[in-house]
């Protein structure tokens, strides 16, 4: 039981969108379920059944959110029912009503991106409005109760908006600084770790192959020695650029070390690899320049065995790269595969 618990923590710890859906989950089915029963009791059917969609719903997003790891489509699809619901039990209840509206908005802005809760904010005073004028009486008291109404909901929406939208941004900041490197863009070593271990999990539960490909700069330290550092730090750029341009979406570029680059290859054997590496030594060799002339890459490369723990397989990929640097340089030493060398 600890042991399930602890797992849980630690998902909610590193997945932000997950514990949010979690919470705001939570206090949704806690808060509204007492009103559901309440209302049904007091013969308010009509309110009583959107209080329980709501319920329901959320008890079905945070399973799926939880079961899938996407938490995009439950936010979006919990912020749409919330807002309908919201709308018909204030048309029913009239200014009693009123008081979810604002709850609905800071949910919204938990939810979904910040332009889509502002966009479902104003659909939901919209609607309520339209249907006040076409029925007086029914929603608000009078039109200086419905105005005092859209002035304050609309200044909550747009000082919410207004925070969501630095958060975002600063939390998106935050995880491209701790996962990026700084110089290149490419992913870190500590994101590298990771990924390699999902891969070995993956190739284990549905027998699909992974590869990686080691790349290390010809003669870098020349480059820093003679032209200076600034020099070398944008043939390392360059290199990113030149090995993003040319792999698939799917694939990921990390920065193993200094001048050393690490490419996952998913869904790829022996075959996929080595054309996938001759493929990149050709462009870079055309390609990448530094003040002394073309530059060149030594790769080493390995696939994944059934079975095999991430750090074995790494430890092959940077055998077949010792052996591609010593061999000469400008060259790719595939594991178990035959050597392919450029004039």
């Amino acid at each position: 039981m600890a042991i399930h618990v602890k797992r849980v923590l630690v998902r909610l710890r590193k997945d932000f969108q997950l514990s949010i859906i979690t919470l705001m989950g939570l206090f949704g089915v806690l808060g509204v379920s007492p009103y559901a029963v309440y209302r049904a009791l007091h013969g308010n059917y009509l309110v009583s059944i959107a209080d329980t969609v709501i319920v329901l719903s959320t008890v079905l997003a945070v399973i799926h959110a939880w079961r899938t790891g996407d938490t995009v489509k439950p936010g979006v699809c919990l912020a749409g029912i919330f807002s309908l619901c919201a709308t018909l039990i204030t048309i029913n209840l009239g200014v009693n009503g009123l008081f979810w509206i604002y709850p609905l908005i800071l949910f919204n802005f938990f939810m979904v991106s910040p332009p889509r809760a502002l966009l479902a904010t104003v659909l939901v005073v919209a609607a309520m409005s339209i249907y006040a004028l076409l029925q007086p009486g029914t929603v608000f008291e009078s039109r200086y109760q419905m105005l005092s109404f859209l002035v304050t909901a609309l200044m909550a929406s747009i000082l919410t908006f207004i925070f969501a939208y630095r958060t975002q941004h600063q939390r998106e900041q935050l995880h491209a600084w701790a996962t990026r490197d700084p110089l290149t863009g490419a992913r870190n070593r500590r994101v590298m770790n990771e990924e390699l271990k999902i891969a070995v999990s993956t190739r284990r539960r549905h027998r699909t192959s992974a590869a990686v490909l080691l790349m290390d700069l010809d003669h870098f330290k020349q480059i820093n020695d003679r032209f200076g550092h600034q020099a070398g730090d944008q043939v390392l750029v360059s290199l990113v650029e030149r090995i993003t341009l040319n792999i698939r979406d799917a694939d990921r570029l990390f920065r193993f070390g200094g001048e050393e680059f690490l490419l996952l290859l998913n869904n790829t054997d022996e075959h996929g690899l080595l054309s996938a590496a001759g493929h990149l030594q050709a462009d870079i060799a055309e390609h990448l320049k530094s003040p002394g002339g073309p530059v060149t890459v030594s790769m080493g490369g390995a696939v994944l065995r059934a079975s095999e723990t991430w750090e074995s397989w790494l430890q092959r990929a940077d055998q077949q790269l010792y052996h591609a640097k010593h061999a000469g340089r400008n060259c790719i030493r595939i594991d178990h595969s035959e050597t392919l060398e450029l004039a």
